[in-house]
């Protein structure tokens, strides 16, 4: 585990440049004291690395240095023949280019790991796309992605849920998701907030660049918004029975939920809080069910749903 941790530190500084001890350790999930030890093995053994005290200091590589402990193992290659998707990589524009740095990592590696990515990729496939429906037409997708990766501010024409629904932006790409089928834009410079691509009227390039906060982090901030979503998504709770059919029929925070707060109960049913969007969303949804859900509470919802029931009843 140490060599293999000696080889992340100097990759890391050959890819990143100037990190701290601190930095390294945060990357590593050590002490900051391991990469003290580690950085002292470092000098011992011969690599040219220089650190530099005060508040922005921080360990380097010597210019010009440059290591070729880059191999692969069998499972990194393995990873690595996963990592790529062909669908939204032709999105962005990067197809070809995908599909030609897949066949220098195949060249380059040894001939057994060669064989060993080629049986992954013969037996896994990944498809971000949802089920159902066509795909989404993102007009602005490219010019998007263009003007994250150089760093260029847009004007852009928006249509978001309420009103005024059509607005116009000024917006400062961060980064782009991909999340279930469908493109996001992560923008500030308020916020930073989340846009969906696929609602851009409207685009504009503009002359002024921007500079990206350094303590942004797009997989963090994104983890981040999924859980203040669902948050907000639901704003209540309902208390159900459920036959052991309605349980292999629930997914998502609805089957997290039973699996959290669920009892089994003599009958072989299972007594569960469940999250509530709306209770407009629960009637619809629960009403699905049909006679394997039991709504205990709340009363309006059992109520409505009871309702429901005599009303379709009599329609037969």
């Amino acid at each position: 585990m140490r060599a293999s941790r000696l080889v992340s530190i100097l990759l890391l500084l050959q890819a990143r440049g100037r990190l701290t001890a601190a930095q390294l350790a945060g990357e590593l999930e050590v002490s900051v004291r391991t990469i003290y030890r580690d950085v002292e093995s470092l000098h011992t053994a011969g690599i040219p690395l220089y650190g530099d005290a005060g508040h922005r200091g921080g360990y380097q590589l010597l210019d010009g240095y440059r290591t070729r402990l880059t191999g692969l193992s069998a499972d990194e290659a393995k990873a690595l023949s996963l990592s790529g998707l062909p669908g939204p990589a032709a999105d962005l524009g990067l197809g070809s280019v995908l599909a030609a740095a897949q066949l220098k990592i195949r060249a380059a590696l040894p001939p057994a790991l060669a064989d060993q990515v080629v049986q992954v990729q013969s037996r896994f496939h990944l498809d971000a796309a949802t089920w159902y429906g066509a795909p989404e037409e993102v007009p602005f997708l490219l010019p998007v992605a263009d003007a994250v990766w150089r760093g260029r501010a847009l004007s852009v024409r928006y249509r978001r849920w309420k009103e005024p629904t059509d607005v116009d932006r000024r917006l400062e790409p961060y980064g782009l998701v991909l999340k279930a089928g469908r493109w996001y834009l992560v923008a500030g410079p308020a916020g930073p907030r989340t846009y969906r691509v696929d609602q851009i009227l409207d685009l504009t390039e503009l002359a002024d660049e921007f500079v990206i906060p350094a303590s942004f982090d797009l997989a963090a901030y994104w983890q981040r918004y999924k859980a203040d979503f669902l948050d907000r998504l639901y704003q209540a709770e309902a208390t159900v029975r459920l036959s052991p059919d309605a349980l292999s029929l629930l997914s998502g925070p609805e089957s997290e939920a039973v699996a959290r707060t669920g009892t089994l109960e003599p009958d072989g049913w299972t007594r569960a809080t469940l999250p509530v969007e709306s209770t407009e969303y629960a009637l619809r949804q629960y009403l699905a069910l049909g006679p394997e859900i039991e709504v205990l509470g709340p009363p309006d919802l059992r109520t409505r749903l009871a309702a429901a029931i005599r009303a379709t009843a009599a329609l037969y």
